[in-house]
Formats: C-alpha cells, sequence, structure tokens
C-alpha cells in the first residue's frame, strides 16, 4: 500500500505520532520479518535514519552508527552487515512499500568456531543493551552464518517487493475496473438515448428517461430540466405579451422549481453564454449567490444550432463534495443529444406547419376551381377514413388516406373551367380530357417529397377492378389498396351529392349501384367495408364541412422526412 512521508522522530523504544494506518503497516512489515527469520526486527527511515518503529526484543542495537549507514544502504540498496563481533552481526537491508523506503535492522548470533563464548562487554556495545542483556540474547538467539543471512534477505526483499508491487497493481486494476465500469455505464446511457431519438418520442420522453438514467450515475440529489420556447430567452415575453411558460421535468430529491430555475438562468446570464456551468461551495456560499437551496450545480444547454431548447441541471452532490469536469462531460453529452432531438422536432413541426399549409392552399384552389363540388375532397377524406377502419387499417394509413382524400382530385386544377364546370352531359372528347386529372394531380405533387406517399391514391383512384377504369387500366390487387377506397368514398359523394343539372341520388339507388359494380367497378372487400358503416357513412355526409383536422405532423414523422 501507498504510505505518506515518515513521521516525527521516535522517543526511546515507541512509535512516535504518526498516522495510525502507517503504523499498522509498519508493524506488519514487522511481524513478516520474524517469520522469515524468528527474530524482532527496527525500522528506520530509509534516508534519514530515524527510527520508525523499534524490534519488540528491547534491542535496538548502535543508534548513531546504524542511523549513519542508513542513506548507504538505501543507496546501495542490497542487503550488507553493518556490524560484526565474536557471535553476533548486525543485518541492515531496504524495504520498499510503495513510495516509502525503510531499512531494517536486527542483530543475529553467529556461531563461534570451537564452542568459545563471545566477550559480552564488546557485544553489548554492538547490540545497545547492558552485558547482561547481550548474554541473555546470546543465549536465546539461534545461530546463523553470514552467507545464510544474506541470502535470506535478499529473498525476503525480493518477496516483500513483489508482494507491494502486487498490492500496487491490484489497486490500479481495481481503478481502472471502476472506471472502465463507469464509462460502461455513461456509454450505455448515451447509446440508450440515442437509440430512443426517435420523433415519435416527445422531449418530455426522452428528457425523463434521461434523467432516471443519469440519477444513477451522477452522484447529485436530484435532476431537472428546464424546457424553453425554442430560440427565446428565458424570461423573454412572446410577440403577444404574454408570459412563455416553462415545461420542468424533475427526478430525485431536487428542492428548486421552474421559477427559481429560471431565475438562475437569467441571473447568470446562461443563455448568452450558451456553455456547461459549474458552481461549487466556494461560488453558492457567496452573499450574491441567487438560489440558496441549491448547494451544488451543474447546469448544460439543451441546444441545436442557434437554438436553445432548455437546460439540463444536476442539483447539490449526495455526498455533499464538489461537482467536477467528469459530471459536467456526461451531463454535455446528454444535453446535447437532447438538443438534437428537439431541434428534430421543432424541424418536423416547421415542416408539418408547411405541409399543412400547402395542402389547405391546393385543396381551396381546388374548391375554387369548381365551386359546384366545394366540399368534395374533405367529405371524400372523411369517408375514406371510415372505410379504412372498418378494414382495420392502423392509425398511420389512416392519416396517410385522409391527406390522399384531401389532395385525390388535385389534378382538377389544370382541367379547363369550360369542362370542369359544364352542366350537362360532357361530350367524348370532353371526357378525355378529364381524365388527365389524375396524372395532371400527379405530376402537381411530385415535387413535394412530403406527399411523395399520396401519389398512388392520386393517381389510381379512377381505376377500376375489372381494368376498364384510368389512367392505367389496372385491374384487381395491382391497384393500390387505398386507391380503391378512395374509389369508393368518391363514388359515394359523387352520386349522393346534388349538382346544378341533376339532384343527388336517393340512398336505395346508391347501395344497388354498390351492389351491382361489386367485383366490376370495384374492390369487393372494399364495398363489404361501405354497407357495414353504412349508417355512418351517411352521417359523415350530412355534417357540414370539417376543417382539416386529421394530425398532419404524425403523417409526416410516419413518411421519415430527412
Amino acid at each position: 500500500m501507498s504510505l505518506p512521508p515518515a513521521a516525527l522522530p521516535l522517543t526511546g523504544n515507541t512509535v512516535g505520532t504518526f498516522v495510525p494506518a502507517v503504523r499498522h503497516r509498519l508493524k506488519q512489515m514487522c511481524t513478516e520479518l520474524r517469520t522469515y527469520f524468528g527474530t524482532s526486527f527496527c525500522l528506520r527511515e530509509g534516508s534519514t535514519g530515524e527510527l520508525m518503529l523499534a524490534a519488540e526484543s528491547g534491542i535496538l542495537g548502535d543508534d548513531s552508527v546504524l542511523a549513519s549507514i542508513c542513506p548507504g544502504i538505501l543507496r546501495e540498496n542490497t542487503p550488507a552487515i553493518v556490524a560484526e563481533e565474536t557471535g553476533c552481526a548486525v543485518l541492515a537491508f531496504p524495504l520498499r512499500d510503495g513510495v516509502n523506503t525503510y531499512i531494517a535492522t536486527a542483530p543475529f548470533r553467529l556461531s563461534i568456531s570451537g564452542g568459545a563464548s563471545p566477550e559480552f562487554g564488546k557485544l553489548s556495545q554492538v547490540l545497545g543493551c547492558s552485558p547482561k542483556e547481550s548474554k541473555r540474547w546470546y543465549q536465546s538467539e539461534t545461530e546463523w552464518t553470514v552467507p545464510a543471512l544474506e541470502r535470506m534477505a535478499t529473498m525476503v526483499i525480493s518477496k516483500i517487493t513483489s508482494d507491494s508491487e502486487i498490492e500496487r497493481l491490484t489497486e490500479e486494476i481495481d481503478k481502472v475496473s471502476d472506471s472502465l465500469s463507469s464509462t460502461y455505464e455513461e456509454i450505455s446511457l448515451l447509446y440508450g438515448l440515442t437509440q430512443n431519438l426517435r420523433i415519435s418520442s416527445s422531449d418530455s420522453q426522452l428528457g425523463d428517461l434521461a434523467l432516471n438514467w443519469l440519477l444513477e450515475v451522477i452522484p447529485c440529489r436530484g435532476l431537472s430540466i428546464l424546457f424553453q420556447q425554442p430560440g427565446r430567452r428565458s424570461g423573454q415575453n412572446d410577440s403577444a405579451g404574454s408570459q412563455y411558460e416553462s415545461h420542468l421535468l424533475s427526478v430525485g430529491e431536487c428542492s428548486v422549481d421552474s421559477q427559481m430555475l429560471s431565475h438562475l438562468v437569467k441571473k447568470l446570464n446562461l443563455n448568452e453564454k450558451r456553455s456547461a456551468f459549474v458552481a461549487n461551495q466556494r461560488v453558492t456560499e457567496r452573499p450574491d449567490w441567487p438560489t440558496p437551496e441549491i448547494r451544488q450545480v451543474i447546469a448544460v444547454p439543451l441546444v441545436e444550432g442557434d437554438n436553445i431548447f432548455g437546460w439540463l441541471f444536476a442539483v447539490n452532490h449526495s455526498e455533499d463534495k464538489g461537482f467536477g469536469t467528469v459530471e459536467a462531460s456526461l451531463l454535455s453529452s446528454v444535453g446535447t443529444i437532447l438538443g438534437i432531438h428537439s431541434g428534430n422536432i421543432e424541424l418536423y413541426r416547421r415542416q408539418s406547419e408547411f405541409v399543412t399549409s400547402v395542402v389547405r392552399a391546393l385543396t381551396s384552389a381546388i374548391d375554387a376551381k369548381d365551386p359546384y363540388t366545394c366540399g368534395h375532397s374533405d367529405r371524400v377524406a372523411r369517408l375514406a377514413v371510415r372505410l379504412a377502419q372498418e378494414m382495420g387499417l392502423d392509425n398511420e394509413t389512416l392519416n396517410l388516406l385522409y391527406m390522399a382524400g384531401l389532395l385525390h382530385d388535385v389534378g382538377k386544377i389544370g382541367i379547363d373551367d369550360s369542362v370542369l364546370r359544364k352542366p350537362g352531359r360532357l361530350t367524348d372528347e370532353e371526357y378525355e380530357h378529364i381524365k388527365l386529372h389524375p396524372e395532371l394531380g400527379c405530376n402537381i405533387l411530385s415535387g413535394l417529397k412530403q406527399l411523395e406517399a399520396v401519389l398512388p391514391v392520386v393517381l389510381h383512384h379512377h381505376e377500376q377492378w375489372d381494368g376498364n377504369g384510368y389512367p392505367h387500366k389496372l385491374a384487381g390487387e395491382t391497384i393500390p389498396k387505398l386507391a380503391r377506397i378512395t374509389a369508393v368514398a368518391d363514388a359515394y359523394d359523387a352520386m349522393s351529392s346534388d349538382r346544378p343539372y341533376r339532384k343527388g341520388m336517393p340512398e336505395d339507388r346508391v347501395n344497388q349501384i354498390f351492389r351491382e359494380g361489386s367485383g366490376t367497378q370495384w374492390d369487393p372487400e372494399v364495398i363489404e367495408a361501405f354497407f357495414a358503416a353504412r349508417e355512418d357513412i351517411g352521417n359523415i355526409m350530412s355534417e357540414e364541412r370539417a376543417e382539416l383536422g386529421f394530425d398532419v405532423s404524425n403523417w409526416i414523422k410516419s413518411l421519415q422526412v430527412s
């Protein structure tokens, strides 16, 4: 383990005042040395020789001598006999523990040839004790040889150094593992958000998802997203003079509301800075800090291009510490994703408004061109949707069919007024001219990518089941299904509506024509749906002309406009 610098020098045989963890580690090292050598060691600070931990035996050696040789042992980095007397040798060797280096010293009994006894007076000088204590020590110790001591010391140095390195590497691996785990969580979070970047997901849906995921990763009490009108500075009035209401999402223990956060954005001028903002106690404890409830905060913009769609906040560190660049970087990434998503939603909203305006203009042009059939396109659209509902088609298809019904006769804009408004029967030549309107309508709309999906209906709504229709004489299943549905709705409105030259047909006659034409002029499945929904269809015909009421935005989303 890594240890702090050496502590205060020792007094006598006791450890001085220093970090308890250091003392514990030193004792562990001495215990390990005793296991190998069978005797207790002193530990000294490597560069100064100051005693860090005394031997349990109380035998310290000559302190002045041992302190003076420590720098040399440290420099040579090898075991050495630093004092020797008949029957005794003092072994010293370096031990590294993290960033710290210690010198371990201990006296050892050496064998004396011939069985002679040492001079305990001289021996006491080496041991740093009285002659009586030196004799007692000599009689209790095991005999060693100098070569054996040196070999054992070399082995122990290698073992303890290896253990220390293994411990260091294990800590590094744990740190890397924690970092990888955190990184994986962050990548998973960002990937999950990008997988939900669908136009069908509102900014609130994606924002709520992001907040709940972030709460598991960011060490904060709470998280909030303050949505604001795109491109609008928080607190700025709109053109009508009314205040724009900010929309707030929050998770966790968030002690602030939208008014507080809006005030914070305004006070710190964040909309002008348009960048991540981090404030910890050094800032939030100032007298001019606007929101005392917030002790630590990260604020990142939801920005896309020139538009700011809101701000993402992490509020109050869960351990009351300071937020740093790691948390700010992750929130910035999430803020960018949310900003892009909001930007896409805004883009589609504008496209929806554009398409709606185009459709309104075209339907108005059709009505102006043929005032006798005013409202025909809207009724056909609503009738076609009711037929499709009866046939079990999904909502996305219903939206598309409504649009197609509104535009199915747009080609009549290119038909001569004299033919289109003729009150009586058309000549063969006039009929051939009016039969051009499906292809004219297809040509008119073909330049608008948003309207590509309605082209098959516009082009083929006058095809017949038996192949005798126009313009391409398609038959049966080769006719697009929505065109077959629109054909029945178109025929029903034409037969049932009044014209300047005739009254609308009675219901019995219309029903008879449909039954006779099922399987020849019209798709039998659509005719079956017509009779199943007959009552609702009659109600549609009796209603006032409805406004353009289907969900254009949903229809555009279904087209995946880029």
